[in-house]
């Protein structure tokens, strides 16, 4: 039965926890595991959900999780799939997931990640992709898009913001043959569960890479960030995809699908504009924001679509 707003559990397994108001993050992790209910077993990096779901004596999480080293995740969830089939847990009774910030994931845990998938460990990971190390302060990470501000990318008179642009985390991801892959915002949350519910029935390393916004981070109103998650898809700069491996497509090489190929993208400055890390950009830095979108949307429909 697919998952939707109207069916989906009332039972929470993630709550009381001490995320910032608006975080797409707490969001994720909070959706996911409705979707995999009970019986999944969490386990999440140094990061801004292990801070805020574990609070000492209080455990944010209603089933079991806990908190791995930084660079580790993946490492950690192929050792918790390996304890379980030596209890004799079969995977289908239990889902191993674990969440993952975007410096977590494409900096200093890609590493493991690559790890995991060239066992092809039975491990669902996702990668809540606030584009920066929030945890600590907002510094640039692997994912941390051009132009924006952070505290190691601050803007100024003669920069404006981070100099490089988003690493291809879902091609290097696919470029492995991992049985399935995907792309998702929490803007489009029925996009989301859907891919969450494929990869739980998928055997094997699954990988979802889900846009979470972070009011605090990026610079606008708690009460905006289901919006912003929506417009950066609207606009183009970011993309919802799957990726089926060999096993799965039966595709030498395995199959890209785009799941949303609009004819034209809503403007890209006024997305910008609501959000204070892109505060000092100016117009070539946006023409330079929406080059690279083209660029990376005529590669994308010239060989996904």
């Amino acid at each position: 039965m697919t998952v939707n707003a109207r069916n989906i559990t009332d039972e929470e397994f993630f709550y009381g926890h001490k995320a910032c108001p608006g975080c797409g993050g707490a969001l994720v992790v909070r959706q996911v595991l409705k979707v995999l209910g009970p019986h999944a077993v969490s386990a999440l990096p140094a990061g801004c959900m292990s801070a805020v779901g574990f609070n000492f004596p209080q455990l944010a999480f209603g089933n079991n999780a806990m908190i791995t080293p930084f660079a580790a995740t993946a490492a950690v969830l192929s050792g918790i799939r390996a304890g379980l089939a030596a209890q004799g847990t079969a995977p289908d009774d239990c889902t191993v997931v674990g969440f993952a910030g975007d410096g977590g994931t494409a900096d200093i845990g890609l590493q493991a990640l690559s790890g995991a998938i060239d066992r092809n460990d039975d491990v669902l990971y996702i990668c809540y992709d606030n584009e920066a190390y929030m945890n600590t302060g907002i510094q640039k990470s692997g994912l941390t898009p051009f132009g924006a501000s952070t505290t190691t990318t601050p803007a100024g008179a003669r920069e404006h913001g981070c100099l490089t642009g988003k690493k291809s985390l879902f091609d290097i991801v696919a470029a492995h043959g991992i049985p399935y892959a995907a792309t998702a915002s929490v803007g489009y949350l029925s996009d989301f569960l859907k891919k969450v519910e494929r990869a739980r029935d998928v055997r094997g390393t699954r990988f979802i890479h889900v846009m979470a916004p972070c009011p605090v981070g990026w610079g606008f109103p708690s009460e905006d960030m289901v919006d912003v998650a929506k417009e950066i898809v609207d606009t183009g700069l970011w993309y919802l995809a799957e990726y089926k491996g060999p096993a799965l497509s039966g595709v030498p090489g395995g199959a890209f699908r785009l799941n949303r190929n609009p004819r034209a993208f809503k403007p890209i400055e006024p997305y910008l504009r609501r959000q204070g890390r892109f505060r000092a950009d100016d117009e070539a830095d946006l023409a330079a924001i929406e080059a690279a979108r083209d660029e990376r949307w005529a590669y994308m429909r010239e060989r996904w679509a």
